[in-house]
């Protein structure tokens, strides 16, 4: 699995509440570190593929377990 720097608690919250609270993370960090969001919305997976695309942050993994998708997105 991949080190994150910083998590983020987006369980409970549906779209587009995790990609917002995750652009304002991903504010506060550096270039290069890495930001994991645990979502239990079942569309953050293409919500967060998209974000990815369009921000240039690239998402390094993401899995589901226990009804929880858990994602590492480093800063661009």
């Amino acid at each position: 699995m991949v080190q994150e720097d910083q998590v983020l608690d987006a369980r409970g919250l549906n779209c587009p509440l995790p990609i917002l609270r995750t652009k304002k993370a991903l504010g506060e960090l550096t270039s290069g570190q890495v930001l994991k969001i645990v979502a239990t919305d079942p569309g953050a997976v293409k919500d967060f593929e998209a974000f990815s695309k369009q921000t240039k942050n690239p998402l390094l993994e993401h899995a589901e377990a226990a009804g929880e998708f858990v994602f590492f997105i480093q800063k661009a």
